[in-house]
């Protein structure tokens, strides 16, 4: 990079250096894949429809227990709570194939509420707790945030360089902290460093920004999405972790590139 290339103003709002509390149970060995967790959209897909047929399953069987009790209050009530229960799995089995419509086709068939930043933020939170009992809880994240990314790209939204930001983790080797610093330098775009996920929602709150560009390994950026992206445009880059978690992470400096470049070139023009 040259020495009089501008460089972004980095702010930070917290410097400890605690593990992240997604991560409280490494026990200090590699992780696997150098800690990349690449998977496809399909195990995404696979396992949120094992989620949604869980859920409904289990609230069935819930009824099926309860029915005589339920009788005793009301003798409708049994009949009545089937029929909500069919009529929410066939509107969840119609959204759900809505949502890969709009994945694999060249048409988004939703608006972003019902989409990617509606429903789609609490069955991809739901689908990571059951990713969890098969031991595929990163994978399944990474390709979660990969669809959701996918859909609001599509979006092709617009904002100013001073209405967007870059939120970034503590845990980014030089590299690629210079390479984000680099870019958003370029475009003229804030950085921000939360050590933690209550404090980047709180950099959110102050900064009132139109749209984020966020930076964090598979767990913290699910559980940020959930919290955030209802509210205001995300994207999620997240990161390879060689050395474990939070220390040393890696980016895809590119995409991050070509996400800033997008929404603020766009308003420009």
């Amino acid at each position: 990079m040259p020495a009089d290339a501008p460089r972004a103003q980095l702010i930070h709002i917290e410097t400890d250096r605690r593990l992240g509390h997604e991560w409280d149970e490494w026990d200090g060995k590699p992780l696997p894949g150098n800690g990349d967790f690449s998977a496809p959209p399909g195990l995404f897909f696979r396992l949120a429809a094992l989620t949604l047929a869980v859920g409904f399953g289990a609230t069935g069987a819930l009824i099926f227990l309860l029915a005589p009790r339920l009788e005793a209050v009301l003798p409708a009530l049994p009949a009545l709570l089937w029929v909500a229960l069919a009529v929410g799995a066939g509107a969840c089995a119609l959204w759900f194939v809505l949502l890969l419509l709009s994945f694999y086709g060249s048409v988004l068939l939703l608006p972003e509420g019902l989409l990617e930043r509606g429903p789609y933020l609490h069955v991809m939170s739901f689908t990571s707790y059951l990713a969890r009992l098969f031991g595929r809880r990163d994978w399944a994240e990474h390709a979660a945030i990969d669809v959701y990314n996918a859909l609001a790209e599509r979006r092709r939204r617009s904002v100013g360089k001073g209405e967007l930001l870059v939120l970034i983790p503590r845990c980014l080797s030089k590299q690629a902290l210079d390479g984000v610093l680099a870019i958003a330098g370029r475009y003229e775009v804030p950085v921000f460093v939360a050590t933690r996920g209550q404090l980047a929602r709180r950099v959110i709150r102050e900064r009132r920004p139109r749209a984020v560009v966020a930076v964090a390994c598979e767990r913290d950026m699910t559980t940020g999405l959930r919290d955030v992206a209802g509210k205001l445009p995300v994207l999620g880059l997240t990161m390879r972790l060689p050395n474990g978690p939070c220390r040393d992470a890696m980016l895809d400096l590119d995409v991050m590139e070509r996400w800033v470049r997008s929404w603020v070139s766009q308003s420009a023009s």
